[in-house]
């Protein structure tokens, strides 16, 4: 195993030392750990620890991932987007996702509204016009517990 990595993160390169000493990032670090408590992203939520309510979803080179779940030291050279990073950076546009999902109001607390949306960034990317089923398949790892994911449904579809 290497002892650095560099990750990218919202386009932006940053290297980290892996191992036991103060400022090195441990081998057991997980992804939504470094990113929330390392570089301040902390739209990326920690909830179950398990992979299992999709809260801490980011998109991996496109593909969304539990980062409750994945090491930081197994990202080294992976292009990570977070919630924060779907905006477009320079004019601060909200992506398309982002957008549907506001003026359909498909949230109500907001607690597992990013990983929602990062986990239908990752159907679009995968397939631009999914079906409803495609659509449902890929948010089935996303536990809303204020029911809001009929709403999410519909916000989709109407970008498809």
């Amino acid at each position: 195993m290497n002892d650095h990595i560099v990750l990218y993160v919202n386009g932006e390169e940053y290297a980290f030392s892996l191992g036991r000493h103060l400022g090195q990032v441990p081998y057991s670090e997980t992804l939504v750990q470094t990113l929330r408590e390392r570089l301040g992203l902390t739209g990326t939520k920690h909830s179950c620890s398990h992979g299992a309510c999709g809260c801490c979803a980011v998109l991996a080179d496109g593909k969304a991932i539990a980062s409750c779940m994945t090491l930081t030291a197994e990202c080294d050279g992976v292009q990570i987007t977070t919630i924060e990073g779907l905006a477009d950076p320079v004019s601060g546009e909200l992506d398309p996702v982002q957008k549907a999902v506001l003026e359909y109001s498909a949230f109500q607390c907001g607690f597992c509204t990013p990983g929602i949306i990062i986990a239908a960034k990752a159907v679009l990317n995968k397939n631009p016009h999914p079906t409803e089923d495609e659509i449902k398949e890929g948010l089935s790892g996303n536990f809303c517990r204020c029911i809001s994911q009929y709403q999410v449904i519909d916000a989709i579809k109407s970008i498809v």
